[in-house]
């Protein structure tokens, strides 16, 4: 106990739980090897709950310590007689004993017990002596025991008498015979050389029928005890007449060697005894004596024939031999006897059993290997190999048993646990002895896994894409996103929270922690965002918590919240006017009306149609384009002033629309002279100062428009390199570009003014960018012309 508190001791001190169980087992193994086993003295027939030892004072350890060791008494076999008070140390009898009833065939009856610790693991081996109390008398086996005796017998003749039996032992168990005065008889009590008492009558004086031909006599047997206890019985001798001869056997000792579990009426052995009278003299008949009552349960003695055959069920594990004591009588009283031992052998009758002394319901999934699950000890009651057992565990499972002392045996784990895979072990733990017919028992253990928060959340997918029609309303749940836990309980427990990033924010998303659901808390706008990604992280509840992340990608999708603007004509200056000449033919390029959508996809397909005209049959514009032609030559009998309005439509539901006015003057006097540019100096011409004028006016127009199609050009081409780079394109403060529509395109003028006339001509050459197909519709961020360049030679041409 002193060692084993040291190394309990350094073990605390050390801090290592690790280094606490080396020394532990350490100390249980000195502890087997030296210690003393405790030992205590108890007399039978005491009242229940008798004190019997203070196990607290005797092992040295505190009632702290006791009770928080989880100490208790474990009493081999079923039946626990013993108590241990946590609270005190003190060790009591839970009933009253009864040695006799205890230990029926032995002559000491020591209990075994083992004090069990827990936190750490510990026994402590005792043995409580049970004393005998003078509590039983002497008893015979009968009341009146009769001798027939020939009136020729000799004196010196001895006749063997029933012994009387005394359930007590030691002093308090039989001690002396006493026989009452007599003139003939003395008493001889002796011990034979296996150490069973014979009783035997003697013939002091010789027999005389005729005088007396029966005497009875009075045999007391007492015991040791204090007081003595006794018991009697009365002898009868009954004086026969003469017979000069004696039955015989022919073997004073038989001994036979019997299985435990022979059948019912097997033939023991058969005792023979002969006498050579003749008549009734000669007829022997035979009959137990000095025999026990349990001898007399077990064996059966045919009086005729001297057969003895079992009657009972014998039971190596109650008494492993039996002896007796056979007389044999012939017709006139005399008789002989001879004595019969039985040898009980062993026969693997009984199972092992398995007691289960301490087991840990649940342990942790991170249990390291050899961590001690359960404690149990197994007992076979037969003996040799029949009561040599071996332990196994049934199944391929991560448990191994670890046989200890004393036949306990440890059931540990040998592997790592995974609670996500195996959440609980029924374990099935046989037990089987080594006899030729082997018996097995089996003990089922049943074990949980403890969850470890092992395992952190999974998402159902790495990239959640969701969407939203823009303009939505505040609050708007758009999803779900979902991870799951493959651990249990709290460790399972997933809780979602967006990860706010230094560079990025969007207070327009919010995650349901609990339950994963994807919010818009604000209306979002397709014109200034139109995508973005956020990352979500999933955490359990453990301790520590762990997570994983997974990229949350909102789309808005465009709603047709935007009309078109157009870009020429400004909607806000005057009417624009367009100069037309008179013979212009079919299909002359007289405007372009230039529309933006800032809406996308048919959000931002537009159309173009002439919507009202002066002159309805004499332009027409194109459905793409937006190019306003002549539908047919024009003639004189035209109005000079014509006012178109051009509708701009796009394609969503609903569609939006925007008009554009334009004023178109139909002139005279456009050559294809005047429209080349002519090399020489003019001429002189009596309108000097007002075409001058005129002149200054029209290159100061040109000047403005050629610097505006210039900056323009320069614009597109920086929105185009910009465009390639950001996710997103600006829009001009006045109007919002978008990916679909027409732009503006910039013109080429050219100005011809002759000297000394009024009918100076302007003419439109051709366009600055290429052209495309004609008919073919807007795209996204492209610019669409019907006009081809065949048809822009043309017009050079004219």
């Amino acid at each position: 106990g002193w060692l084993f508190w040291r190394v309990m001791a350094c073990g605390r001190r050390s801090g290592d739980s690790k280094r606490q169980v080396i020394l532990f087992i350490l100390c249980v193994c000195a502890c087997q090897s030296g210690a003393e086993i405790l030992r205590y003295s108890l007399p039978e027939e005491m009242e229940r709950d008798s004190f019997v030892a203070n196990i607290a004072k005797d092992l040295g350890v505190p009632l702290s310590q006791l009770a928080a060791r989880k100490a208790r008494v474990v009493s081999e076999g079923n039946e626990q007689l013993f108590r241990l008070d946590p609270n005190t140390g003190v060790l009591t009898a839970k009933e009253s004993l009864d040695r006799e009833e205890i230990c029926p065939q032995s002559d000491t009856c020591t209990l075994v017990f083992k004090i069990f610790f827990e936190n750490p693991l510990q026994l402590i081996r005792g043995e409580v002596e049970v004393r005998d109390v003078n509590d039983n008398s002497p008893v015979f086996p009968q009341k009146e025991m009769v001798l027939e005796i020939l009136e020729t017998a000799s004196p010196g003749s001895r006749f063997p008498l029933e012994s009387a039996q005394d359930k007590d032992v030691g002093i308090n168990g039989l001690q002396n015979y006493s026989l009452g005065p007599n003139p003939h008889f003395s008493l001889a009590t002796g011990t034979a050389k296996d150490g069973v008492k014979y009783l035997e009558l003697i013939l002091q004086r010789q027999l005389d029928r005729e005088e007396q031909g029966e005497l009875n006599l009075l045999l007391t047997a007492t015991d040791g005890g204090s007081p003595p206890r006794s018991g009697t019985a009365q002898v009868r001798i009954v004086v026969l007449d003469a017979n000069d001869n004696i039955p015989v056997f022919d073997r004073e000792v038989y001994k036979v060697r019997l299985a435990e579990n022979s059948p019912l009426q097997q033939l023991v052995v058969r005792v023979t005894a002969a006498d050579p009278d003749e008549g009734s003299n000669g007829e022997v008949r035979y009959a137990f004596t000095q025999t026990s009552e349990r001898f007399r349960q077990l064996f059966q003695l045919n009086p005729t024939t001297g057969e003895i055959r079992v009657v009972g069920n014998l039971d190596f594990e109650e008494a492993k031999s039996h002896k007796m004591v056979v007389t044999a009588t012939d017709g006139l009283g005399l008789s002989a006897h001879c004595k019969v031992q039985v040898e009980v052998l062993d026969v693997n009758d009984n199972a092992p059993e398995i007691a289960l002394t301490s087991l840990t319901a649940s342990i942790p999934e991170d249990a390291p290997p050899r961590t001690v699950v359960a404690l149990f000890s197994v007992r076979d009651r037969d003996s040799g190999d029949n009561g040599r057992t071996e332990c196994s565990i049934d199944g391929d499972l991560p448990f191994s048993l670890t046989p200890t002392f004393d036949n306990y045996y440890e059931l540990r784990t040998n592997a790592a646990l995974d609670r996500e895979r195996t959440a609980e072990y029924n374990i099935t733990i046989t037990a089987t002895d080594w006899g030729t017919k082997r018996l097995s028992s089996r003990e089922s253990i049943f074990v949980q896994i403890s969850d470890v928060n092992d395992n952190p959340p999974e998402f159902t997918q790495e990239l959640y894409t969701m969407s939203v029609t823009e303009n939505n309303s505040p609050m708007l749940r758009i999803g779900r996103m979902k991870a799951t836990d493959a651990d249990a309980g709290k460790n399972a427990r997933v809780n979602y929270a967006l990860v706010q990033q230094e560079s990025k924010e969007h207070p327009e998303v919010s995650v349901n922690s609990e339950n994963g659901d994807v919010y818009i808390l604000r209306p979002l706008d397709y014109e200034k965002v139109r995508d973005f990604e956020v990352t979500v992280l999933a955490a359990d509840g453990g301790s520590p918590p762990l997570s994983a992340p997974a990229v949350l990608r909102i789309i808005v999708r465009d709603e047709n919240d935007n009309a078109p603007v157009l870009l020429h004509p400004a909607p806000d200056s005057s009417a624009a006017g367009e100069l037309v000449p008179r013979w212009a033919p079919s299909g002359y390029l007289v405007a372009k009306v230039v529309a933006v959508d800032a809406d996308a996809g048919q959000n931002a397909w537009l159309s173009y149609e002439l919507a009202k005209a002066t002159e309805p049959g004499l332009f027409r514009v194109g459905l793409h384009s937006g190019e306003v032609r002549t539908a047919r030559a024009v003639t004189e009998r035209d109005a000079s002033r014509q006012r178109l309005i051009v509708l701009v439509r796009d394609r969503g539901q609903p569609s939006r629309s925007a008009t554009a006015t334009l004023a178109v003057a139909l002139v005279d006097g456009f050559s294809e002279a005047h429209l080349r540019v002519n090399e020489e100096a003019p001429a002189a011409e009596p309108d000097g100062p007002l075409t001058l004028y005129l002149i200054a006016s029209l290159v100061c127009v040109s000047a403005l428009f050629l610097a505006t199609a210039v900056a323009a050009v320069v614009a597109k081409v920086r929105r185009a390199r910009r465009s390639e780079t950001e996710a997103l394109p600006t829009f001009p403060t006045t109007a919002t570009e978008s990916d679909a529509g027409s732009l503006p395109r910039s013109y080429v003028y050219d100005v011809c003014f002759a000297a000394g006339t009024v009918n100076s001509e302007f003419r439109f050459l051709r366009p600055l960018f290429p052209c495309f197909p004609a008919g073919l519709p807007p795209g996204p961020g492209e610019l669409r012309n019907s006009v081809c360049s065949q048809d822009a030679a043309n017009l050079e041409g004219d």
